[in-house]
């Protein structure tokens, strides 16, 4: 396979190319190299939660939010090399839901890959997923760059098989926002084997990207926004120079560094998180990330879905966010302090309410 050249050119992307993409609920993600040819893009999008009503109707706000995810994808300049869905194309995981998401999904130009989320996996574990979108989890190379898929979305055996009467209610039971009677996420011994045996052939100078649904990390248990054997997945990317790991399911703005690896959240064509107080069921708590974060403003319906450039050029992921109701936002990757970071962070006593009850 091809090494990634160390002498890489930054971007040249013109402030008229990126006009196209200022409210699109997408994310574009190109990475240049040394030599022009080896230059490439790919979108991402993610979160769709298709949720069906009754017979041929389906949530207006969910489906609209992909449909027009998929048209702005198409009309993207350059055309990317390929197209990522994060997750979560479903609500509760039905025939139905699966099958109007890909039908919607079915009109993106080139190829697509696909991540799987817990919205997606509950109701049949991930069976007819299979069927439509193919493995639960992969790894493919590009251009130098060895990128990895993972169901990151598994949990204990005992809550999948024993706890409940009907998967109907399992899937009922892992939907629910802010729910106490969910348990924390997992990449799981089997999954962890393959990755163990599939990063062994890889070149450690190897540019590493990888696509989960969760965040790979041990963020907030009381949200779900935690992967069990974080750990011990971080421990098998580890030896590699550069690893990115791009994940959805927060439904929000978030980055962090731990050792080698950086972590950069995609934002949702659905909704934002976190909701209002009143919502909660789970205690409420801040998160703790080893980098302090701007909060989000979730005022505004569609704040914290948009559009987002991500710069790889040099590895590491540089986030472009432009939203839809509140100030776009840069998290750059910054080279002294080896972490990503706001470019311009807001203190905590200029934050509006919304900002400080979450």
């Amino acid at each position: 396979m091809n090494t990634i050249n160390n002498s890489r050119r930054n971007f040249i992307k013109s402030a008229g190319t990126l006009a196209i993409g200022s409210t699109l609920p997408i994310s574009l993600v190109e990475l240049a190299f040394a030599e022009s040819s080896q230059n490439f893009s790919f979108a991402y999008i993610s979160d769709a939660h298709i949720q069906h009503i009754k017979d041929n109707r389906f949530v207006r706000n969910w489906g609209r939010g992909l449909i027009r995810a998929v048209a702005e994808t198409n009309l993207l300049v350059p055309k990317p090399d390929f197209v990522v869905f994060g997750g979560d194309l479903a609500q509760l995981g039905s025939k139905a839901e699966l099958d109007h998401g890909a039908q919607i999904l079915s009109a993106l130009h080139g190829d697509v890959r696909y991540v799987m989320g817990e919205h997606d996996y509950y109701l049949d574990l991930g069976e007819y997923w299979e069927k439509l979108f193919g493995p639960q989890y992969y790894s493919f190379d590009h251009k130098g760059v060895h990128f990895v898929v993972l169901n990151s979305i598994k949990t204990y055996d005992d809550w999948t098989f024993k706890r409940w009467p009907t998967a109907a209610q399992r899937m009922l039971e892992m939907a629910g926002l802010d729910n106490p009677n969910s348990l924390p996420f997992m990449v799981g011994d089997e999954q962890r084997l393959w990755l163990k045996d599939d990063l062994d052939k890889i070149d450690k100078d190897t540019p590493v990207v990888v696509f989960s649904h969760s965040p790979l990390q041990k963020i907030f248990k009381g949200w779900n926004f935690w992967t069990e054997d974080a750990d011990q997945v971080q421990a098998l990317l580890e030896p590699f120079k550069k690893v990115s790991v791009i994940y959805g399911h927060v439904h929000q703005i978030q980055y962090n560094q731990i050792d080698n690896i950086s972590f950069n959240s995609v934002m949702a064509t659905a909704w934002p998180w976190p909701y209002p107080q009143a919502y909660a069921q789970a205690e409420q708590y801040l998160p703790k990330l080893t980098v302090p974060m701007n909060r989000a403003d979730p005022f505004f319906e569609r704040d914290a879905t948009g559009w987002q450039f991500i710069n790889m050029a040099n590895g590491n992921a540089d986030m472009n966010f432009t939203l839809y109701d509140n100030t776009s936002r840069v998290v750059r990757y910054n080279e002294k302090q080896k972490r990503p970071e706001d470019a311009v962070y807001q203190d905590e006593k200029a934050r509006i309410i919304p900002q400080t009850h979450y």
